[in-house]
């Protein structure tokens, strides 16, 4: 992201904005808004202290931090903003109104950054040292997205892998849901044909959660390392993926729902792999 002409801010600096019409301002809706500007652009944007501070303790580079009137008088989000400023960073303090509307919220949050997008390629994901990698096959929704990342690192799981079309993990929504954890679980981004390969040669328990599986997801055995692969929300896991686990698992039900909420199961299944390292 570039702001043309001569008073364009720099690196490290500290800049006041009052205008709406500012092509930073735009620049930050465009992000919010469009998967398009995000691809292209590699940024994205997450809302709040809490992720600006996770963001920058995890390493990951900051272009701007969005300061409201509020962070003025929080020392936390001085510090953060002290810290963003010394790695490179543009402060860019801003009135409510301008951050209402680069939000497009009435109450927005006092400190708004824009990151570079971070993601791991399939080729360097080993079994080594891995416990659990979790597959979604064609993920749509941003909320079941950051809520199992979120639920990834509370586990203990080394890693998510989005396979095929997923929905975008650096949208605002998914990032919001994460509460962070995006910041702390390795992301991958492949085609369902590097995943197929993949799984063919992963060493340990390849399973999946299917409505026809044979095995009651209490009774399997998961020996470490584990891919856990998870359908998409309306039509579960593809034939191919499917095929490709070693053993189809399923949650039984005893209501007249006709299936769990995917980050739901994907957090059912994922604990009881995890057990015997969560047990007290």
């Amino acid at each position: 992201m570039s702001q043309s002409g001569t008073s364009a801010p720099r690196a490290g600096s500290v800049k006041q904005i009052t205008s709406h019409s500012n092509p930073l301002v735009k620049e930050i809706k465009g992000l919010i808004a469009q998967r398009k500007h995000r691809t292209q652009s590699g940024l994205f944007v997450a809302e709040g202290l809490k992720l600006a501070t996770d963001a920058m303790g995890a390493g990951w580079t900051v272009r701007y931090l969005v300061l409201g009137p509020e962070a003025k008088d929080n020392p936390v989000a001085q510090k953060a903003a002290a810290t963003a400023k010394a790695r490179g960073a543009m402060i860019l303090e801003v009135n409510t109104a301008i951050l209402s509307a680069m939000t497009r919220k009435d109450n927005p949050q006092m400190v708004v950054g824009v990151y570079e997008q971070q993601t791991v390629p399939l080729s360097s994901v080993t079994a080594a040292g891995a416990t659990v990698w979790i597959a979604l096959d064609r993920v749509r929704d941003p909320g079941n997205l950051g809520t199992i990342i979120r639920t990834a690192d509370a586990a203990g799981a080394s890693g998510v892998i989005l396979v095929g079309d997923c929905t975008d993990p650096f949208a605002v929504e998914t990032v919001r849901a994460t509460m962070g954890s995006l910041f702390h679980v390795p992301l991958v981004k492949c085609s369902q044909e590097a995943f197929l390969a993949f799984a063919r040669n992963w060493p340990g328990t390849v399973v999946g959660t299917h409505l026809e599986g044979s095995v009651d997801y209490r009774a399997a055995t998961y020996p470490e390392p584990v891919l856990l692969t998870m359908g998409n929300e309306q039509h579960g896991l593809g034939p191919d993926i499917a095929a490709a686990c070693r053993t189809l698992i399923r949650i039984p039900q005893a209501g007249q729902a006709d299936s769990l909420n995917l980050a739901v199961a994907t957090g059912i299944a994922l604990y009881e792999i995890r057990r015997p390292h969560l047990e007290l």
